[in-house]
């Protein structure tokens, strides 16, 4: 029995970069002996166990044979007959398909370390084609890996190219692939996951909805890119700078999915663009089956952004009814995260990257009075049970309208 380091820890250490998680790869050896030797068995589709004193994860070296569509079809070998060399052929790309030894030498037989060295990720073999998620994968590395001036191999992308082409990325199953999206946006360079997608052709089969905003017009007036997708791939750039969320990028990420259906006849314009937007989103998060969390501040943000825009010149009214959407009181952090995405949606534009955003203050002042109403204390006064609500909103559009009006020294 022999054990080998292997994977993402052997790549990181390479790259100068923490070592979260270490893998092992175990070589000439059984189930049973695994066992006898203390290991506790968690594996299901094959075999892989915990050490008894580390809990790392130590797998038994496989290989594996297509047998249907999708990740799903494949049959596994894992005797104690298969070789070191075997395992890391059946790996995805050469920077994650080094092993190395107890005494620290590495086993490198596809030349993965040149690969780390160059920053390039590069496929392994042809077995590539046989598993979709590895599109999804090349595209999420490049999330996290494109900062340090890693690119995609050109045979490596027209391979994925060809893997769209027939109809591979059709077989991807939701949630398979809102894990490594979720995974990808989380990311250093979450933009780098979209446009490695639309590089290859994915994009247009796994997010339709994002796909299509690129080549649709935006004022140059106030968009000098001009293009939706490429907007949409600043604002998702500018929420990662400021905020680590996964709600946040996302909610960048979909707001302003509507612009993609404009009629044409309107354009550049996008009247009404956040209520289609909001459709939209919402559609995608049934498709993907986001969590609702992640859900309900994509939708609330692809409806509403355009009205923290123009929140100063909204009319008491409508900051009221806009802070009852956002749920304020008892969702302030939501609140917040949806401040953030609008900002970013200012800033993802060419040449405001650093611009100021003053209608978040505004905006966190308006929730300042409107929470400071006593909604209870006016429930218990109104004897008309049934004009509680009414009465509650009354008064934070007064709260609102009085503080308007001594901002404004009127």
């Amino acid at each position: 029995m022999k054990h080998y380091l292997v994977g993402g820890a052997v790549r990181d250490h390479l790259l100068g970069l923490p070592v979260v998680d270490r893998d092992w790869v175990v070589v000439g050896s059984t189930p049973a002996d695994m066992l006898q030797a203390g290991f506790k068995s968690v594996g299901k589709d094959f075999p892989v166990f915990l050490h008894p004193d580390s809990h790392e994860e130590y797998a038994l070296a496989r290989v594996e044979r297509k047998t249907g569509p999708g990740y799903h079809g494949f049959e596994f070998t894992t005797d104690s007959s298969v070789t070191l060399e075997e395992d890391l052929s059946r790996r995805d790309l050469t920077i994650n398909a080094i092993a190395q030894r107890d005494d620290g030498e590495l086993v490198d037989p596809f030349n993965g370390r040149q690969d780390v060295e160059n920053r390039v990720l590069r496929h392994v073999s042809s077995a590539f084609v046989e598993d979709p998620v590895r599109i999804l994968r090349v595209a999420r590395f490049m999330a996290r890996f494109s900062h340090l001036g890693f690119t995609i191999a050109d045979e490596t992308l027209e391979l994925m190219r060809s893997m769209v082409r027939d109809g591979e990325a059709d077989n991807l199953v939701a949630e398979r692939v809102w894990q490594e999206m979720s995974g990808a946006l989380k990311a250093r360079s979450p933009e780098a996951f979209i446009q490695a997608l639309r590089n290859c052709g994915a994009l247009a089969v796994i997010l339709p909805e994002v796909d299509a905003l690129f080549g649709v017009p935006q004022p140059a007036k106030w968009h000098p890119e001009i293009d939706s997708g490429i907007h949409t791939l600043m604002v998702l750039q500018q929420a990662a700078l400021s905020s680590e969320e996964l709600d946040v990028r996302f909610a960048a990420l979909c707001h302003d999915l509507g612009k993609a259906t404009t009629p044409v006849n309107i354009l550049p314009s996008h009247h009404g663009h956040e209520k289609r937007g909001a459709v939209l989103t919402e559609a995608l998060c049934e498709r993907l089956r986001v969590p609702r969390k992640t859900r309900d501040l994509g939708v609330l943000t692809a409806r509403w952004h355009t009205h923290s825009h123009r929140a100063r010149e909204l009319t008491p009214g409508k900051l009221t009814s806009l802070l009852q959407t956002m749920d304020v009181v008892r969702k302030p952090e939501r609140f917040e995260q949806y401040l953030l995405v609008c900002e970013a949606d200012a800033r993802g534009r060419l040449g405001h990257e650093q611009g100021d955003y003053p209608q978040a203050a505004f905006l966190r002042k308006a929730a300042q009075i409107f929470r400071e109403v006593d909604s209870a204390a006016i429930a218990r006064a109104t004897e008309d049970k049934s004009t509680i609500a009414e009465r509650i909103n009354e008064a934070r559009t007064g709260a609102i309208s009085e503080w308007l009006s001594r901002a404004s020294g009127t």
